[in-house]
């Protein structure tokens, strides 16, 4: 079998595969636009499908299309955000839209050049668009297709050649079904642990077929530990936030005062109670060992400025990006 025979036929198993295993029950599968497609392939980077379906309909419920999300404040977009992590992720898509309504005529694009400009869009996240709103055949290139193509030819994960291998393996028809097949594959027979190439549709033309070597786990680097000091001012419905500039994580997300940054004393009224609340929060990089020193007062006292810092009532809470562990404080324990 020659080369552009075994990929015809690679892609043709795979589309067959997909029309009667794919997974048809993810919300982003069901009316299928350009934008939902964006919001789903934004969300799904980094990021496991069960964690991100409750994430997508909330945010599909609230902005269910380009004109609804176009008058959405960076502060909306992060607020839906809350729990679902890597934040600069919703930053883009707030950049991404801005830029769209502005320079498109609030218009999704439909050209792979113009969408692979756009702030949070690579060149995989441009491919899924056009191949599965558009019907272009375009390659992709996430984990899970990764995965397959890499054990199909049995190749080390070079990022050059996979690309390379993903185009010449992308078909001219039936792109929808393919895109959609080769990386439901990825996620489900062509697992990273344990693969089940008994049910694969391509093992029999599998370079890696019944490999064990492949069901190795990775080993996990030890992550470091951060410790932070926060100071939380409330009285009885409101709380004082500041919203965190620093371009690490959570940025632009609006959080209690970080005592490493600057002297409480310059801020803060004597309080009418205080106690310390301790959480440890995991993110995929780092542990977070948080402090917080809860200040109470009758009212909410003066503030100089409200740009970067403002009393937020509970009400509102949820108007506002706020780390997941901090908006857990506010609701239920302060």
């Amino acid at each position: 079998m020659n080369n552009a025979t075994k990929n015809n036929k690679f892609s043709k198993l795979i589309s067959d595969w997909y029309l009667v295993n794919g997974r048809d029950h993810l919300p982003w599968r069901k009316q299928i636009t350009p934008y939902r497609i964006w919001i789903s392939e934004i969300m799904l980077q980094q990021t496991q499908v069960q964690t991100v379906i409750p994430f997508f309909k909330r945010f599909i419920n609230k902005y269910p299309n380009l004109k609804s999300l176009s008058i959405a404040s960076e502060d909306e977009i992060l607020a839906l955000w809350t729990g679902l992590g890597f934040y600069r992720r919703a930053k883009n898509i707030y950049k991404t839209k801005e830029i769209i309504k502005h320079d498109y005529k609030n218009i999704f694009p439909k050209k792979f050049e113009d969408l692979i400009a756009l702030p949070g869009i690579g060149k995989s996240t441009a491919g899924a668009i056009m191949s599965l709103a558009y019907q272009e055949p375009y390659p992709i290139l996430d984990a899970n297709v990764k995965r397959v193509i890499s054990r199909f030819e049995n190749i080390k994960k070079n990022e050059k050649k996979l690309w390379k291998l993903s185009e010449m393996l992308t078909p001219k028809n039936n792109i929808f079904a393919y895109t959609q097949g080769i990386m439901d594959l990825g996620a489900t027979a062509c697992s990273v642990r344990e693969p089940e190439c008994q049910s694969c549709p391509v093992v029999k033309i599998c370079n890696s077929a019944f490999q064990t070597s492949i069901q190795a786990p990775k080993k996990h680097k030890k992550k470091s530990i951060k410790k932070i000091n926060f100071t939380l001012a409330h009285s009885k419905q409101s709380f004082l936030l500041f919203k965190k500039e620093e371009k690490t994580f959570w940025e632009s997300l609006w959080v209690p005062f970080d005592n490493e940054n600057s002297k409480k004393e310059m801020i803060f009224k004597k309080p009418k109670k205080t106690k310390i609340k301790n959480i440890n929060h995991a993110l995929s990089h780092l542990n977070l060992e948080i402090t917080i020193e809860i200040f109470e007062y009758s009212a909410p006292f003066k503030i100089k400025t409200n740009l970067t810092h403002q009393w937020i009532t509970k009400d509102d809470i949820n108007n506002y990006g706020l780390p997941k562990p901090i908006k857990t404080i506010i609701e239920n324990y302060v």
